[in-house]
Parts: C-alpha cells; structure tokens; sequence
C-alpha cells in the first residue's frame, strides 16, 4: 500500500505566521477585521477624500448598498481594521492586521485580484518615526535572517502625514546591487507614516495627545522576494507542482 503524502503549509501562510511571530515578540497583538466592508471604514474614517481615484471602480470592488443604503465594498485594504480596533480601545495601542484584501484591476505576473497585507499600528504618547525605522529593521533582519538596513522617501498616502516610502538595502547582495535590487542595492518594499491627525479624531482618539506610525506590506511581495517566484499567480493557481517545492519549510 502506498503510503500516504504528508501536508505541509503554502508559502504565504508559513510567511504570514513568520512575519506574524516576528511582531508578537515585539509586543504587537493580532486584530481582525471583516472583508466586506463599509464605505466610511474603507476611506472616510481613513481620511481618503470623496474623489479620491482609489474610490473609482477601477479599484474596488463595490456590492450592493445594505439595507441602511450605506456602500458596501470588499476592502481594499486591512486599515480599516486598525479603525475598528482603534474605535473599541483606548491607547496605548500596538497591533498588526494580517489579512486577504482585493483590487479591481487586471492580473499579471505582479499583480492579483486578491492578495495579502500585513498592516501594523503603533499609538502612544511620544511614537515617532524613529521608532518605526527601528521596528521595521528588526522585523526585516529577521524575516531574512541577516542584517537589513531602510531608508526613507517623501510619498504621500491620505492616512499618514508625513507618509513615506520604505525601501529596505537588498537581502541577497548586501546592498552591493544584483539584479533582483536592479543594481540599486536597495528594493522598494511597504508604504508608511505617522497617523494622520483626522484619522485619530475620527476614532475618538485626541490628536494633541496621542501620535503614533502605520505600516502595510504585501505578504505576496514578500513572498515572490524570499523565494524567487515571478509569477504571483502560481500562488494562488492550486498547482501542486508549485506548492510541493515548498514541502521542506
């Protein structure tokens, strides 16, 4: 008789809970959120304006109005999940919101209708950039078990002021340029910033007293990174083929 093949997780879900680990240990909790969402924990709360293009369907996935008539949408991000949390907690408030989001665009080999996020918020009385710099090395030195360096650029996201782009110095060159970096040494990898007043005061929270940084990074980047896939879709295509590589892990 045959025997039978052991299971064994898929690479996005042994690096969520990679990534998940890495933050718990410094002191983040996980929070939940529902995919289906409103309009106002989706962009109003978030302080995404009425004719912002992220609104357009171009992005989102709208369905029907519910029986309040407020829009309803699959959310296109896991922030609003920092807005629930924030809504039914007092400060200080550290958590991550790792979770499935979906984009109304077209797919390729980097892009997907549905994807993963791992988003992270930090509020206290003195949270600075610093912090977040701080944070963001240590959780990137571990999840590719060397030492990585950020660096940030100016970038705007509706949500955070100042907002930043995060680039983290390249895990397989060292920062000495290769082609996955594209010589660069360094690679492009989330998006961030401090929270931005309007989001803390719609919550309740008082802006004057309370600051604090926000993250997101797509777990399938990551994924695609780490591992040299080059098609996002095999993620998600079910082919053992693929899969089974990752048997070991």
């Amino acid at each position: 008789m045959q025997e039978a093949q052991k299971g064994h997780l898929h690479p996005m879900t042994h690096t969520i809970r990679h990534m998940v680990g890495i933050f718990r240990d410094l002191g983040f909790i996980i929070a939940e959120g529902p995919e289906i969402e409103t309009e106002h924990y989706n962009f109003d709360a978030l302080n995404v304006p009425k004719d912002h293009p992220a609104r357009d369907l171009w992005d989102t996935f709208w369905l029907k109005p519910d029986a309040s008539g407020e829009r309803r949408l699959l959310r296109t991000h896991t922030s609003p999940v920092q807005i629930r949390y924030m809504e039914a907690h007092q400060p200080p408030i550290k958590i991550i919101a790792p979770g499935k989001v979906f984009r109304y665009e077209a797919t390729d080999a980097t892009h997907e209708v549905q994807f993963y996020q791992l988003e992270g918020l930090w509020v206290g009385r003195d949270v600075a950039l610093s912090d977040l710099k701080g944070v963001l090395a240590h959780f990137f030195s571990k999840l590719f078990g060397k030492e990585i360096k950020t660096r940030f650029r100016p970038s705007y996201f509706p949500f955070v002021e100042p907002g930043v782009e995060v680039d983290m110095s390249c895990f397989k060159c060292g920062g000495e340029g290769c082609a996955l970096c594209k010589a660069s040494g360094w690679i492009e990898i989330m998006g961030a910033g401090m929270v931005h007043p309007n989001v803390l005061n719609n919550v309740g929270i008082n802006s004057r007293e309370w600051q604090g940084f926000a993250f997101g990074i797509g777990v399938d980047r990551v994924v695609m990174l780490k591992y040299g896939i080059e098609d996002v879709r095999l993620l998600y295509q079910g082919d053992l083929r693929v899969i089974n590589q990752f048997s070991t892990m």
